[in-house]
């Protein structure tokens, strides 16, 4: 586990040379097939160098969630596990990580139709008007959310609308049955918060440079998109949709695109922070590598 720019690739490849391993992807966006610069998905030679799974999976247009991911991801441990191998799961989604690990509460599966008619009333109304609905309906959710933040804001009404249940309620209810493997937790943390940041702009420029402008726009020909979809509201790709929109000059983008990112890693490294029984190694550590083999292989045979 990690934050963003991290180096959780390189290190999964090198822990893939060393040990009979596959790769399990925790990523939220690198299951959309075509979304392949702004994800920083690992490349055909590095997929090739070892199995790698949940990459490339659905088209931008289609939805992922966490239960999904939990339903998928024990499939494939088990699968892996009987061919005589170790799941290694790798990425930054920590809200995958923790459906992993605790289960999920029962929430009624995506309705692409009230989210739909959700995105048009946003349009017409803004995320903060639907935020002030959610208060009324499910005050507890609400407390917990900016009044901008789009995508958990529609969740939470479209569980609303689809169960009829605020989704706190449901939330505390019972969960999905725990994780039936023993996990070895490693996480990826920097010893300076300025050197990841600039990890995080050189790698954004990186990406610019390379075509994520271009990527997207080929995207947009190729399916029907708009920017309320999951795979839209993505890190560098929601900057890049309103550039091509002509709603802000390539220096924004670029501004805007890297402080995203930030705020991204920001919040990655809190969940990690408040997450029990994982071993934190430096990032920027030059022995990484054959500090967490070791300790991998330490905790393997235990």
């Amino acid at each position: 586990m990690g934050p963003t720019a991290s180096g959780k690739t390189p290190l999964a490849l090198a822990l893939s040379r060393a040990l009979p391993v596959e790769i399990v992807s925790v990523d939220s966006a690198q299951v959309y097939r075509g979304m392949d610069i702004g994800t920083a998905k690992p490349s055909p030679s590095e997929r090739d160098a070892a199995p790698h799974h949940l990459i490339d999976i659905i088209d931008p247009t289609q939805t992922y969630s966490a239960a999904r991911f939990r339903t998928d991801a024990l499939r494939l441990m088990n699968e892996i596990s009987a061919r005589g191998r170790t799941p290694l799961l790798v990425g930054g989604t920590m809200l995958y990580f923790k459906a992993l690990r605790e289960g999920l509460s029962e929430l009624p599966e995506s309705d692409a139709g009230v989210r739909a008619r959700l995105d048009a009333e946003a349009a017409a109304r803004g995320w903060p008007a639907l935020h002030a609905e959610l208060a009324s309906v499910d005050p507890a959710t609400a407390t917990r959310l900016k009044p901008t933040d789009a995508q958990r804001i529609q969740r939470a009404l479209e569980v609303f609308r689809v169960s009829g249940k605020p989704m706190s309620q449901l939330l505390g209810q019972g969960k999905s049955a725990g994780l039936p493997f023993r996990l070895i937790e490693l996480a990826l943390v920097p010893s300076d918060r300025g050197a990841l940041h600039r990890r995080i702009e050189e790698r954004f420029d990186a990406m610019l440079k390379v075509g994520l402008v271009e990527e997207l726009r080929a995207l947009r020909e190729r399916h029907a998109l708009r920017p309320g979809l999951p795979s839209m509201r993505c890190v560098g790709y929601r900057q890049a949709w309103r550039f091509l929109e002509g709603e802000l000059g390539y220096r924004e983008l670029r501004s805007r695109g890297i402080f995203a990112t930030r705020q991204l890693a920001k919040r990655q490294l809190t969940w990690l922070r408040a997450t029990p029984g994982t071993r934190s190694f430096d990032c920027l550590d030059p022995a990484i590598v054959a500090r967490s083999i070791e300790f991998v292989r330490r905790e393997i045979q235990a």
